[in-house]
């Protein structure tokens, strides 16, 4: 089972200089998944949900910490 590094793709994502280069990065990702096996989506979105959920807490704990904060 391949693990994919979607954190690179992020940070790449949020030091876009434009939104062009932000969709080329967002391509990329879609490329990439068009490019894999039936199996291999299904890994590639399962590894992806768990990112984004993990980004998502991660954000909202920092929203929080900050909001708390004033």
């Amino acid at each position: 089972m391949t693990t994919y590094d979607f954190r690179t793709y992020h940070v790449r994502s949020i030091n876009a200089a434009s939104a062009e280069e932000r969709a080329a990065i967002n391509q990329e990702l879609k490329d990439l998944y068009a490019s894999l096996p039936a199996a291999e989506q299904d890994n590639f979105n399962r590894q992806l949900q768990t990112f984004l959920t993990r980004e998502v807490g991660r954000l909202k704990s920092d929203y929080e910490a900050i909001k708390g904060s004033e």
